[in-house]
């Protein structure tokens, strides 16, 4: 008997998983295409990080050498404060033509909500660190040793910053202070990624002893923490927001 009720059940997980996977990408594609329309990542999120990277290069000029050795914390530093203007950017959208409220009616699991909006996120991140890379490279001077590394160390750290995002993004997404108060809320949550991604990345460019394979560990343990956390209880947030 208990062999039968489990081969019922096995049939309905798998049919779940497959709906809030197919949810997840549905949210995502809609984030997505929102900002590919509106181009404000383009026209606003991506020209502050450049314009804050130019600036570190600008302050550190006169030292080459000090270029090298800080380029991975100010590349991560600058990923860091243009997040905050994605995260703060996609759950205003939400907001403003209330879509939150009416994921809520539409029955789509509180799961594949976050994982949708983390996703988007995370995609958007990614491209960002992939343009701030190539400018890294050409202010700072730096060269990559180990791309494999680099590759992975990057897409740990979006993973985290956008689940640790999206969780206190909806924390904070119905107060009137949301703008103030999400980098008060997220900037200490996620300094274990600024020091992880840096140590990596120090390693992956060569300008450090660190051991970047740990750290990327570190950067992995984080994302999946904060994903579990924040999936099991986005669908409460949504209903307080």
């Amino acid at each position: 008997m208990s062999r039968l009720i489990r081969r019922a059940r096995t049939p309905r997980l798998i049919l779940r998983m497959t709906a809030v996977f197919r949810d997840v990408w549905l949210i995502a594609g809609k984030d997505l295409r929102i900002e590919l329309r509106s181009r404000v990542g383009l026209n606003q999120i991506v020209p502050f990080a450049v314009t804050v990277l130019v600036l570190f290069a600008f302050a550190l000029d006169t030292d080459q050498e000090a270029l090298r050795t800080y380029a991975p914390g100010l590349f991560w530093l600058t990923v860091l404060l243009a997040s905050l203007l994605a995260i703060g950017r996609s759950f205003a959208v939400d907001l403003a033509d209330g879509a939150a409220d009416r994921l809520l009616l539409s029955g789509i699991d509180p799961i594949a909500v976050f994982g949708g909006k983390a996703a988007a996120i995370a995609i958007q991140l990614v491209v960002l660190e992939v343009l701030l890379g190539a400018g890294v490279v050409l202010l700072f001077d730096v060269t990559v040793h180990r791309y494999g590394l680099l590759v992975c160390a990057g897409l740990a750290a979006a993973a985290g910053v956008a689940t640790a995002g999206t969780l206190y993004g909806a924390l904070v997404a119905g107060l009137g202070v949301r703008e103030t108060l999400l980098p008060v809320l997220l900037l200490p949550v996620v300094a274990p990624v600024l020091i992880g991604a840096t140590r990596a990345f120090q390693d992956a460019f060569g300008v450090a002893g660190a051991e970047g394979w740990a750290w990327l560990g570190l950067l992995a343990g984080f994302a999946a923490i904060y994903g579990v956390f924040g999936a099991l209880s986005y669908g409460a947030l949504l209903e307080e927001a």
